[in-house]
C-alpha cells in the first residue's frame, strides 16, 4: 500500500513540474531558513555551556545607587576577593580576583604580537576546566608563570615547545610559559582570552588602585567564583550582599552597595540590568529570530497547503475511485500526509544544501563560527523530527481537505469546489503578506533607527581622527619630538594623549563638591584625563569660557566640563568656579558641547576633563586634511616605531569604532532584512503558483472574453484584481501590528526616531509591486493566448 501511494506521488510530482518546483523550493528554503536560525538559537543558548563547571560559575557584582538612580556593575574593590575567601570560604570552591580582558603586547624575540588576555588567580585555571596540552593548570602559582593559548603558542613560538619559553608583557614584565591550554571557544565569555598571567605578578607591578589609604572605594577589578557543591546560588547570593557595605567608611557608604552573583548562565542572554532589576537582553533577540524561523517556514508550508488544495478538482475523481472501491478516509489521509512526507524529506535535503552555501554569509553578519554538525547523530534525530513536523503541518490541510470529497458526486462529474472553496487560501495568502509586510515595515524601522542615531551630532570632529593604545610608555616620554617629527612631514596636524579613547568613558568617579551643591545629592561623573592639545586634536566646542593653554601655568590644577555636568551643578556661570574632587580644587575654565562617547541611543552623560601630563593610554592624532589618508598613515607607522620599538603600532578610526556601537542592532537589521526577502520571495513563489492555476483554470472564460473584445489590460486587471485586494487586506492587518511592537521597541531606546507614515506607505506600496509584477507574468501570459485553441472544442 505505501508503494502504491509512492507511486501515485511521483507520478503527480511528475505530471505537474511546475507546481512541484515551486513547493519543494518554498518548503526547501523556508526549512534552510529555520536550520540557519536553529543553529543560530542553539549557539545563544549553549553560550558558556563549554565549561564542566558551568551550573555552579557566577561574577561577583555589585548595585550601587545615587540621585534616585541603581546601577549595576561587574567593577569591583580589590580586597572582595580575600575577605569572600575569610567571611564565606565554605560556600565556594574556587574565588578568583581578575583584571579586565584587554590588549597587550607579548613580545618574543623579533615576535611581537597584540593580544587580548587577563591576569587572575590560580583558582581560575580550575574555575574554567582548562584543557592542557602541555605544562599545568598550577602554572599560575609560579608569579611569573603563564598559561597561553594553542593559538598564541603556535603565533610565538611556531612548532618549537613554548614551555620555560620567555615571554616580556607591554614591554615591562618577563615571564615563562608555564602551559599551554586548548583555545577556549569561540561562543563563551574568554573566548578572545589568549594568555592567563599571575594576579600576584599584576598586584605587585601596580601602582594604583589597591594601594590607595582606602582600598574598599576604587571599584577596577573582576571577581569570579564557582560555588562549593552543597551551596545554592540564591543564598550565598543573599550572604553576600553587605560585604562591601560593612567594610567602607561611613562616608563612602552612600552609594549604599549591595553585591550579588550573576550565574555564567545569565552572563550572555541576561546581562542587561536597569535600575537595578535584571531585564534581560540578548534573550529578546533568540525569541525575535526563533518567531522570525517559524513564520518564514509557516510560509513556505502555506504555499503547500494553497497550492495542493488549489488542485482540488484535479484529484476529486481519484479520491472517487478510491472511496467506491473501499478506501477508508483515513487511508485517503494517510495517502496525502504521505505525499507531503515526500515532498518535504526531498525539501530538507535541499535545505541542508542552500543552509551549507549560506553559512558563511550568515556568520559573518551574525558574528559566529557555527557550523553544520554533519556527524552528529543528534542533529540527524532532530532533522528527521523536524521534516516530520513540516511535513504534518504543510500536509494536515490538504489530507483533510481532500480526503472528505463525495465519492458519488465526484465520480457524476457533478463535483464542484463552491463558491466557499477559496476562502481557506485566500485566508492563508493574506497571512503570508501579513507576515512579509510586518518583516518589511521592521527592517526599515531597524534601520532607520540605525541610522538616525548615526547622524547624531557627537560634538567633536571625526573625521581625520585615529586613536592608538598605548601599553608602553615610550610614546608618552617622547610625545614632544614625536609631535615634531609627524607635523615636519606633513601627515598630521595635532596630537594628544588621554586617559580614555573619544569613543568611551573608561572611569566614573564622584565625590565631585562645588559652590552651593545640594548635600543630598552625589556628584557622580566620568573623567577623562587629558593632555593639552587634546581638545584641539578632537575639535571639541567650546560653549563657554576657553581651552587648555601653555598661556596658563594654573592649568595644571583646570578641568573643564561638558553642558550636562554644568547643567547638573545648577550653576549659572561655571567658568571661573572651583570644582572640588578628592583632597584637590580644580578651576573649571570652559564648558565644551557634550560629547557623545558612550551609548548613542542614550542620554550623554556628564564628564569632566581634568588637565594631566600624564593622561597616557590613549593616544589621538589629527591627520592632516590635505594628505591622503593612506600615505598620512605611511609616514606616521615608522615614527612610532623609532620611538616606541617594543610596539606594533596599532590604530583604528574613530569614526569606525563610533559605528561599532550599533553591532547588535546593525546585525540584527541585515539578518531581519534577509529573512524578509526570503519571506517575500516564498510568498511570491505561492502567488505565482496560484495565478498559474487561475489562469488555467480560467482559460476558456479569457478566451470567451477575447473573443466577446476584451483587451489584454481588462483581463490583466481580471485576473489581478482578486490578489490586490488580498493584499491590501494584509495591510490593514500588518500595518496595526507592526505599529504595536516596533513602537514599543523603540520606546527602550531613549534616544529614538519616530514611527512615520511614509514606512507604513513604502511597505505597502512594495508588496503591491511584488504582488503586481509576480501575478502579471501569468495574467498577461493567458490574456496574450490565442483563444482559437482555448475554444476549439467547445
Amino acid at each position: 500500500m505505501i508503494r502504491n501511494y509512492l507511486k501515485v506521488a511521483l507520478r503527480n510530482f511528475s505530471r505537474n513540474k511546475i507546481f512541484s518546483f515551486i513547493n519543494i523550493t518554498g518548503l526547501s528554503i523556508g526549512m534552510a531558513v529555520a536550520v540557519l536560525i536553529g543553529l543560530w538559537i542553539w549557539d545563544e543558548l549553549s553560550y558558556n555551556k563549554s565549561f564542566e563547571n558551568y551550573p555552579r560559575i557566577a561574577q561577583v557584582m555589585q548595585h550601587q545607587s545615587a540621585n534616585g538612580d541603581t546601577w549595576s556593575q561587574m567593577s569591583l574593590p580589590f580586597p572582595i576577593g580575600d575577605q569572600l575567601k575569610k567571611e564565606y570560604g565554605s560556600d565556594f570552591q574556587y574565588v578568583s580576583m581578575s583584571s579586565w580582558n584587554n590588549n597587550h603586547i607579548l613580545s618574543s624575540g623579533e615576535k611581537k604580537l597584540t593580544l587580548n588576555g587577563s591576569y587572575m588567580e590560580p583558582a581560575a585555571a580550575d574555575m574554567l576546566s582548562l584543557h592542557m596540552l602541555s605544562g599545568s593548570r598550577r602554572g599560575l602559582t609560579d608569579m611569573h608563570g603563564m598559561l597561553i593559548s594553542r593559538q598564541t603558542a603556535a603565533s610565538l613560538f611556531g612548532n618549537a615547545d613554548p614551555l620555560g619559553k620567555i615571554i616580556k608583557i607591554d614591554n615591562d614584565q618577563e615571564v615563562k610559559v608555564t602551559g599551554v591550554y586548548d583555545d577556549l571557544p569561540y561562543n563563551s565569555t574568554f573566548g578572545n582570552t589568549r594568555f592567563i598571567a599571575s594576579w600576584k605578578l599584576y598586584i605587585t607591578n601596580l601602582q594604583w588602585g589597591f594601594k590607595e589609604s582606602d582600598p574598599w572605594v576604587s571599584n577596577m577589578f573582576q571577581c569570579f567564583v564557582q560555588l562549593a557543591d552543597h551551596a545554592d546560588l540564591a543564598k550565598v547570593s543573599a550572604k553576600i550582599r553587605d560585604i562591601k557595605l560593612k567594610m567602607v567608611n561611613p562616608d563612602d557608604a552612600r552609594h549604599k552597595p549591595v553585591v550579588f552573583l550573576q550565574p555564567m548562565s545569565k552572563w550572555h542572554l541576561y546581562a542587561e540590568f536597569k535600575n537595578g532589576v535584571n531585564t534581560g537582553g540578548r534573550i529578546t533577540y533568540v525569541w525575535l529570530f526563533g518567531i522570525i524561523g517559524c513564520f518564514v517556514l509557516l510560509l513556505a508550508c502555506i504555499n503547500f497547503m494553497n497550492l495542493s488544495t488549489a488542485r482540488s478538482e484535479k484529484r476529486a475523481r481519484e479520491v472517487g475511485i478510491r472511496k467506491a472501491i473501499g478506501s477508508l478516509r483515513s487511508q485517503l489521509i494517510f495517502q496525502f500526509f504521505s505525499e507531503s512526507m515526500l515532498f518535504v524529506f526531498i525539501a530538507f535535503i535541499l535545505s541542508l544544501f542552500f543552509a551549507q552555501a549560506a553559512l558563511g554569509f550568515f556568520n559573518q553578519v551574525a558574528d559566529k563560527k557555527m557550523t553544520l554538525p554533519w556527524a552528529q547523530p543528534l542533529f540527524w534525530v532532530a532533522g528527521i523530527l523536524f521534516s516530520l513536523v513540516t511535513g504534518a503541518i504543510a500536509g494536515s490541510y490538504p489530507a483533510f481537505y481532500l480526503s472528505s470529497f463525495n465519492a458519488v458526486k465526484t465520480l457524476k462529474g457533478a463535483f464542484r469546489v463552491g463558491r466557499f472553496a477559496a476562502i481557506p487560501r485566500r485566508a492563508l495568502v493574506v497571512l503570508q503578506f501579513s507576515v512579509s509586510i510586518i518583516l518589511i515595515i521592521g527592517t526599515i524601522t531597524v534601520f532607520r533607527q540605525i541610522q538616525f542615531a548615526k547622524t547624531r551630532p557627537v560634538g567633536y570632529g571625526r573625521e581625520g581622527l585615529i586613536m592608538s593604545y598605548i601599553a608602553t610608555e615610550d610614546i608618552h616620554k617622547h610625545l614632544e619630538a614625536i609631535k615634531q617629527d609627524l607635523i615636519h612631514a606633513g601627515a598630521i596636524t595635532e596630537i594628544s594623549e588621554s586617559s580614555s579613547a573619544p569613543t568611551f568613558v573608561d572611569e566614573t568617579d564622584d565625590g565631585f563638591e562645588w559652590r552651593g551643591k545640594d548635600p543630598s545629592i552625589q556628584g557622580n561623573a566620568g573623567v577623562v584625563y587629558a593632555s593639552m592639545n587634546f581638545g584641539k586634536t578632537i575639535g571639541w566646542k567650546i560653549k563657554d569660557g576657553r581651552d587648555f593653554s601653555a598661556d596658563y601655568p594654573s592649568d595644571s590644577s583646570a578641568m573643564i566640563v561638558n553642558e550636562s555636568f554644568a547643567r547638573f551643578t545648577g550653576l549659572k556661570h561655571p567658568v571661573g568656579e572651583t570644582l572640588r574632587w578628592g583632597k584637590k580644587d580644580y578651576q573649571i575654565v570652559g564648558v565644551v558641547q557634550d560629547m557623545l562617547m558612550e551609548s548613542p541611543y542614550e542620554p550623554v552623560f556628564r564628564a569632566v576633563f581634568p588637565m594631566s601630563v600624564n593622561a597616557e593610554h590613549w593616544i589621538n592624532i589629527r591627520i592632516n586634511p590635505r594628505m591622503n589618508v593612506h600615505e598620512a598613515i605611511a609616514k606616521i607607522e615608522p615614527v612610532f616605531k623609532s620611538y616606541n620599538p617594543s610596539q606594533p603600532f596599532e590604530y583604528s578610526f574613530t569614526d569606525e569604532e563610533f559605528a561599532r556601537k550599533f553591532g547588535d542592532e546593525e546585525r540584527i537589521g541585515k539578518l531581519a532584512a534577509a529573512f524578509a526577502g526570503l519571506a517575500i520571495f516564498i510568498s511570491c513563489l505561492g502567488l505565482f503558483g496560484m495565478a498559474s492555476f487561475m489562469a488555467e483554470q480560467r482559460t476558456r472564460e479569457i478566451g470567451v472574453r477575447k473573443v466577446l473584445g476584451a483587451s489584454v489590460f481588462n483581463l490583466w486587471r481580471l485576473l489581478s484584481r482578486e490578489f490586490v485586494v488580498l493584499v491590501v487586506i494584509s495591510l490593514l492587518i500588518a500595518v496595526p501590528v507592526s505599529w504595536y511592537y516596533l513602537h514599543n521597541w523603540l520606546q527602550q531606546f531613549h534616544y529614538r526616531t519616530e514611527m512615520s507614515w511614509w514606512i507604513f506607505l513604502s511597505a505597502g506600496l512594495g508588496a503591491m509591486g511584488i504582488t503586481l509584477f509576480t501575478v502579471s507574468f501569468q495574467a498577461i501570459k493567458a490574456a496574450l493566448a490565442n483563444p482559437v485553441n482555448s475554444l476549439r472544442s467547445e
